[in-house]
Order: C-alpha cells, then structure tokens, then sequence
C-alpha cells in the first residue's frame, strides 16, 4: 500500500473511532431528556458541557502537538475516550453525567489538532485537501455509526447504555492498531505556552475564526437536536436516529466533494477554498429554512440529508482555507484556535435552540441558525473578495 494511502485509512480509522465515542453522546439526547426528566434548554447543556470539555484542552493539546508529535497525543486521547464512554451511561444523576461528558470532551480535543497535523506534516502538496476531507469524513463517520449504534440497541433488552460500551471498545482496539501502524514522528522537542495573539491579529484567520463560531453553533446544534425534533414531527426514535445517520453521510459526501473541488479548481488555493467555504455556508443557512418546512419524517430525512451535506461539509474545507493562512508547523496551534471558536459557538448554540424551542417553537430556533449562517457567509464573502 502506498505509504500516503496507508497513512490516510490509519487516521481516518482513529477519527472514526474517536467519533463514535464522543457523539453518541449526541444520539442519546432523547435518552438523558427520559432518564433525567429534561427540558429542551437543559439537553442543551449536556451537550454544552462536552464542549466546554473539549474546549479547555484545545490549546494545551495543540502545544503538545506541535512540540512531541502526533502520535504519543493521538495514542494516549484514544485511550481515554475508550475508557470514559463507558463511564457514561453509568451517571447516576444529571450532574455526574454533566461531569463525565465534560471529561470525554477533554480527550476528544486530541483529534482534530492531531490529525490534522497528521496530514499536513506527511500528505504531498496537491493531495491535501483531499485527504483532509477523506480525514474527515471520520467525524461524520463516526457519528452516524453512533447514531445508529445507540437507537439500534435502544430497541433490544440490552438497552442504549451498552451503546457506549460498544463504542468504548472499538476505541481501545483502534487505539493499539493505531500504535502499531502510524510510525511517523513530527514536532520541535518542545513545547511552549499556547499563544494565539499573532494569529488573530491577522485580519483573515479573525474573520475566519469568527465564521467559524457561527458554521459551529448551527452544527453541534444539528446533530444535538436532530433526534429530538424528528421525533417531535412524529418519527420513532429509530427513524429518528436514522435521520441523524443520513445527516452524517450527507456531511461525508459534502467533505469529499468540497476537498476534492479545492484541489482542482485553478488559481490561488485562498481563493478557491474561501470560494468552497461561502458556497456552503450559503447553502447551510437556505437548508436550516428548508427543515422547517417539512411535516413527515420522511420529508425530514430528506431535508436533513441536505443539511448535512452543508453545515456538516465544511469543516474540512474550513481547515483547509486555514492551511492557507498560516505555515504548516503552525498547524497544530492554529487547528486548536480554529477548533476553539467553532467550539464557541457549539457552547451557545445548543443551550440557545432550546430555550428558543421552549419559549416558541422548533421553527423559530432553526430559523435563528439559518441567521447564524448568513452572517458566516459575510464574514467569508470579505475574505474572498481580500483574496481575488
């Protein structure tokens, strides 16, 4: 096997892995609103807290990085996951489970900085958006598997908290292949403290970022409440977790599409990613319309498919304008800022849709995210326009 192709399918099962840990906690929101008695607004919390997780180890994880590699972060984070998601369906009240999400969302702040690296230290020139948006479709991925996973074995005398065991052990077998496949060693031997002041003292990482927080709320909020509101148009919480599987294919096919797009399209690489960037942040905030207007869960699988292909496509092509901005050693530091901001929005957005959805209705909170999109895509047309 080329050794490109062999260094792609090893982090792309690592993404995938990682992500069936950390978004079943996604799938299972109709789950903790019957078991602790939830509003809208307090699921939105729990996905809240396993942002915030993620959030605060950003920086340190992207410093590690950079300074000892990839490799030791990614081995160690996977780990973990594996042994925390297991962790979760034994919470005994709302807070443990609060607490215990929290601390996936910590390990999980290893995967994008880390392979992300991954690929930009060790992908050739001409290749990279590709295998970026191929990396990628491991967060989609993997969601999907869990969405699956844990509605699938909701039905059985099992339950939806072996779900988690599940994914908790496919985590840890990922983990010791991983070990024993990726060899590559990058990074400086040092690490210093996290800085991101001169990388947001650059007008275009900013203004990227901060599309970034508004790309962010409508896709944590996407795959938070998609369960949730199908269910409430009348679905079982089977199709309902079907729906947010076809959200995730959509989402993959919108990340292989736009990073095979970006590698193609002649001229200057800012240009045609921004351009990639805009169409789909444009696309998200028509789609965030669309969902609103269906009224069977039949409809809504479609709408969501189409959603997905949007407000889940991007974050491939989100990156990959960012690789444009900065040197590929910053990679690492720079993924974390981007990721960082993206997880911003994540910690609103979700709390905000629900009580949106309580104090009015579904319609009104999707139409909020669908504003969310239109301000991203401004922030990126003056990107684009800078660049041309």
């Amino acid at each position: 096997m080329e050794r490109s192709t062999r260094l792609v399918a090893v982090v792309l099962a690592w993404q995938v892995a990682a992500s069936i840990c950390y978004y079943a906690v996604f799938a299972s929101t109709t789950f903790f609103q019957q078991a602790f008695g939830l509003s809208n607004f307090l699921v939105g919390f729990v996905i809240t807290s396993l942002t915030l997780g993620y959030t605060l180890l950003l920086l340190p994880t992207g410093a590690a990085i950079d300074g000892y590699g990839e490799r030791k972060v990614l081995i160690a984070g996977l780990i973990g996951m594996g042994l925390v998601a297991v962790l979760v369906p034994l919470s005994p009240s709302f807070l443990v489970l609060l607490v215990v999400v929290a601390l996936l969302g910590t390990l999980y702040a290893t995967a994008i900085p880390g392979t992300n690296r991954a690929i930009f230290e060790n992908i050739p020139e001409g290749r990279q958006h590709l295998a970026l948006g191929i990396k990628q479709v491991g967060v989609t991925a993997g969601s999907g598997i869990s969405a699956l996973l844990v509605t699938w074995i909701a039905g059985t005398r099992f339950g939806w908290e072996a779900g988690f065991f599940v994914a908790g052990g496919v985590a840890l077998l990922v983990a010791g292949a991983f070990a024993v496949v990726y060899r590559e060693e990058t990074g400086t031997g040092t690490v210093s403290v996290p800085s991101l002041g001169d990388l947001f003292a650059q007008s275009e990482y900013r203004r990227l970022t901060a599309a970034g927080f508004f790309l962010g709320a409508g896709l944590f909020t996407t795959t938070g409440y998609t369960v949730l509101y199908v269910e409430s148009i009348g679905a079982s919480v089977g199709f309902a977790g079907v729906v947010l599987a076809a959200v995730q294919v959509g989402g993959s096919a919108g990340r292989v599409l736009s990073g095979a797009v970006g590698d193609y399209l002649p001229g200057s690489e800012r240009v045609a990613t921004t351009r990639i960037l805009l169409v789909q942040a444009v696309g998200s905030a028509l789609a965030f319309v669309g969902v609103v207007l269906v009224d069977s869960p039949w409809a809504a699988l479609v709408a969501f498919t189409l959603l997905g292909f949007f407000v889940l496509g991007f974050t491939g092509m989100y990156y990959s304008c960012m690789s444009t901005l900065v040197d590929s050693e910053e990679m690492g530091r720079a993924t974390s800022g981007g990721q960082l901001t993206l997880n911003a929005g994540a910690l609103l957005g979700p709390p905000a849709f629900g009580l949106v959805a309580d104090l009015f209705d579904y319609g009104a909170a999707w139409f909020a995210l669908g504003a969310a999109g239109v301000v991203a895509a401004a922030l990126l047309l003056s990107i684009e326009r800078q660049a041309v």
